[in-house]
């Protein structure tokens, strides 16, 4: 059976990589590491058809190296077993792995050992963002590389060296140029996208010219799912975020369509819930609220349905006023944490020894207890939280807040207890 076009037309030297300049051209680390013959334990992420597992197969191939392949998904430990066998009997030998991240950590434990002691080089492929998606035991022992979307101008360089290489078609078929510039706008970065568009209609051709109106009727819906990978921290979530904490109603709708089209609801209800903390906060906890309820609703009826609640809810926290005090408190809080946490008082230990029982604390004297000191003493006087008082309820909050820092605080639980201050 014939191999699909974009499969036949995977590079055979760091040459024919398309793209990924900032990798492979003429500084490029991993141009380096090839020229130098030298390898090391990688994770490749970034969109589909960014050429991830190809490079790995042209690099091993090109330095000769004995290599496995293996899916994190499909793959199992009596497969793992034979590959280490393997993999002590070679030297240098290489593991190729496709959706590293899907890698259980039953999996994880077993490959471990050998990636650590070099009997194995792992090349990972993924389409997640490997900060949030790759377990950290792994990530600590690889270096992790950026796969960029294909420049149209990439694109259509693929699409003209397909036509005429022998491995393509060869010379068989020409292409309008509107075809050639629609294959490479729509596959949005994805050369297997493009090149599977490519081929089909090829095929449906009437004759040996590829049109614009045979394009168009096998790509009817643009590659957009190609920037929605996994746990989602890539662009349209990005973009997607950044629109609502902007304000723009339609710049979040337009990236929402975009999440929907990829039919992507997880990724839409985790990135709802972070904004609505992180974004909105103070400014309007109902808001808020709100859109606890909208993500509920949407899980309850899934797609298509789902859009009706998320438009809402993504309107709603597009238009409402922002506040990041909370969190941005929070920051500050562990930023101290980190450099300094300093002693927590004794009367607040939750079974403080040697303590005298006036020095303890006054679970039956509530009218102390805003008078008392909780912060550690060295930062008595820090304050993490700074009131936004742009929006109506927030203005609220920091007033009480600062009513509430008025009061002098005292360490000494005794003195309190008898009256004083």
């Amino acid at each position: 059976m014939k191999q699909p076009l974009a499969f036949r037309l995977r590079p055979t030297n760091l040459n024919d990589i398309i793209g990924q300049k900032h990798l492979f051209g003429p500084d490029g680390v991993l141009r380096k590491a090839v020229e130098s013959t030298q390898l090391f334990s990688m994770i490749f992420y970034g969109p589909p058809g960014t050429g991830k597992t190809s490079t790995a197969l042209t690099m091993v191939t090109m330095l000769k190296r004995p290599y496995r392949l293996f899916n994190a998904v499909t793959g199992n430990k009596k497969e793992l077993d034979q590959i280490f066998a393997e993999a002590k009997m070679s030297s240098g030998f290489v593991l190729i792995m496709d959706e590293v991240h899907r890698l259980n950590r039953d999996k994880q434990d077993h490959l471990l050992p050998y990636v650590e002691d070099g009997t194995i080089t792992l090349i990972g492929a993924t389409t997640s963002n490997p900060y949030y998606a790759i377990n950290a035991a792994i990530r600590s022992r690889v270096h992790l590389f950026e796969f960029k979307p294909l420049s149209e101008i990439d694109c259509l360089q693929a699409i003209t060296y397909a036509l005429s290489a022998k491995e393509g078609l060869d010379g068989l078929y020409s292409i309008e140029d509107s075809a050639k510039h629609h294959i490479a706008s729509a596959c949005n970065g994805d050369l297997r996208f493009a090149l599977n568009l490519l081929e089909i209609s090829a095929m449906a051709s009437k004759g040996t010219v590829i049109t614009i109106d045979t394009v168009k009727q096998y790509a009817r819906v643009a590659n957009n799912a190609s920037e929605d990978s996994g746990d989602g921290y890539y662009d349209l979530l990005s973009g997607f975020q950044k629109s609502i904490r902007g304000s723009d109603v339609d710049g979040a709708l337009y990236y929402l369509a975009r999440l929907i089209q990829a039919g992507d609801l997880d990724s839409i209800e985790r990135r709802l819930l972070v904004i609505a903390y992180e974004d909105i906060g103070l400014a309007n906890p109902a808001c808020v609220a709100r859109t606890i309820s909208a993500i509920d609703a949407a899980k309850r009826v899934g797609f298509p349905e789902a859009r009706i609640p998320l438009s809402v809810a993504v309107v709603d926290l597009a238009a409402s006023p922002k506040s990041k005090t909370a969190y941005e408190a929070l920051d500050r809080a562990l930023q101290v944490v980190s450099e300094n946490p300093g002693q927590i008082p004794a009367y607040l230990r939750l079974t403080p020894v040697g303590l005298n029982e006036e020095d303890k604390y006054p679970y039956d004297q509530p009218s102390i207890w805003p008078r008392l000191a909780y912060l550690p003493e060295h930062i008595k006087d820090t304050h993490f939280y700074i009131p936004n008082k742009a929006s109506p309820y927030e203005k609220i909050v920091g007033e009480n807040v600062e009513k509430l820092r008025q009061f002098k605080r005292s360490y000494h639980v005794k003195a309190l207890k008898k009256g004083g201050r």
